[in-house]
């Protein structure tokens, strides 16, 4: 095991290269520049030169890039030119935010559709079947940032029963109970979809698996069916649900950048947004090189489960 998770981590460290290359340039080829940004109405010709020489922006791309991942190599992320502050600082303020939203949504929807994909498999053609299948797939249908905008409107305006942005109370509050009712909205809203595709999954893999010649061995020898189905048969389906959660932990992720902004959530989305928006490339740069690093990290994970789960995947 110890030596699979090596070659995994092996194989990451190009992924997490090329995506610092992809970020670099997609930011680059964004019109506009940073200097003037920074400097508002006082960019004349020579305060916009004097800030592109101190912050290195008048070097070629490929020396601004190895100067780049340098100061990375050292955990130095560089220094937001808007906010004035370290850009690794922000980050991971910001990004504590986010990962309480994801990692709500990614129990929610992992929850929800391993047991709607299984009820849906076990019940297949049947009434259960085909209100799972209808719901699941108005889920998957349905965009997010729009199903956000009808909770806030319904739950929010209309109802009054839970808050439509933040994080926290603006006046009191600040505890436990509080952050879960600010968190209700948005980590369904980011849930659903990812709930629908995890259901679709787990259904295809759980009627896989009763086909199996194992599961009516199982029946024949006199076992419960929620033991056939929960301990045998969900069992060797998890190899294959496994991948489909890593998969989707990168979609709560992605998603965040617009759910956060829907719900005002103060996270790595909604900082990323205003840092494109005002062309604070080091901090976009920083902000998606962590996300991206968490992603293929929780990757790792979900391979190394599945390959506990089944040791043939480690050959």
């Amino acid at each position: 095991m110890t030596a699979y998770i090596g070659k995994r981590l092996l194989a990451a460290i190009p992924v997490i290269l090329g995506l610092s290359v992809i970020v670099f340039l997609v930011m680059k080829l964004i019109p506009g520049d940073p200097a003037q940004a920074l400097l508002g109405s006082y960019a004349t010709p020579d305060n916009v030169a004097r800030i592109n020489r101190a912050l290195g922006l008048d070097r070629s791309w490929p020396e601004q890039y190895v100067i780049w991942i340098g100061n990375l190599l050292q955990g130095d992320f560089g220094r937001s030119y808007i906010l004035n502050r370290p850009v690794l600082d922000e980050v991971l303020e910001r990004f504590g935010a986010t990962l309480i939203l994801a990692g709500a949504s990614l129990v929610i929807c992992s929850v929800l559709g391993i047991l709607a994909g299984i009820v849906s498999a076990v019940r297949q053609f049947g009434w259960t079947d085909r209100i799972v299948t209808f719901f699941v797939l108005i889920g998957i249908s349905m965009p997010a940032f729009f199903l956000g905008l009808v909770f806030i409107l319904f739950f929010a305006v209309q109802w009054r029963l839970l808050p439509a942005s933040g994080m926290y109370a603006v006046y009191g509050g600040g505890d436990l109970p509080d952050l879960l009712r600010h968190l209700i909205l948005p980590a369904s809203t980011l849930a659903i979809v990812a709930t629908g595709v995890v259901a679709r999954l787990t259904r295809a893999a759980m009627l896989e698996v009763l086909r199996q010649d194992f599961i009516r061995t199982a029946r024949a020898k006199g076992l419960s069916e929620n033991k056939v189905i929960y301990r045998h048969a969900f069992r060797a389906a998890l190899v294959s649900i496994i991948p489909v959660l890593g998969i989707q932990a990168g979609f709560v992720l992605g998603g965040a950048v617009y759910i956060e902004t829907v719900f005002q959530w103060p996270g790595l989305g909604q900082m990323l947004v205003k840092a494109v928006s005002t062309r604070d490339m080091l901090l976009v740069q920083g902000g998606v090189l962590v996300a991206a690093t968490v992603y293929v990290l929780v990757n790792l994970l979900a391979d190394v489960a599945q390959a506990m789960l089944d040791p043939r995947l480690k050959a």
